[in-house]
């Protein structure tokens, strides 16, 4: 596997961490009460959706392997440029629900092309 794409999905387990790691133990009041955390929260987003838009670039196989990958990157351009339309329902229930999900993919796929 190429540098470039190991460093993609490097990106994308570090942000899913990141998420993990601001929102354990926080409730969806928590979340949508402090904007310190929404927009740490929206940064890893960027950051996730941005990263697999480009690994996609490079190795569009691995679109098949990572659940929602077009709908991941599409979350990540409202973030960016429609960032007045965001809903704070959706993003704790892609933290809740659809993050793990990515995770572990993304974990799988690492540890595949360890070596």
């Amino acid at each position: 596997m190429q540098l470039e794409i190991k460093m993609y999905l490097e990106n994308i387990r570090r942000a899913a961490e990141l998420l993990k790691q601001f929102t354990q133990g926080k409730s969806k009041k928590d979340y949508t009460s402090d904007l310190l955390l929404c927009s740490a929260v929206e940064r890893q987003f960027e950051i996730i959706g941005e990263a697999l838009n480009r690994l996609l670039k490079k190795a569009p196989d691995l679109g098949q392997r990572i659940t929602s990958a077009r709908k991941i990157i599409d979350f990540r351009n409202v973030l960016v440029h429609a960032y007045n339309v965001v809903d704070e329902n959706v993003v704790w229930d892609i933290i809740r629900y659809e993050l793990p999900v990515l995770y572990k993919e993304v974990k799988e796929l690492i540890n595949e092309n360890k070596a």
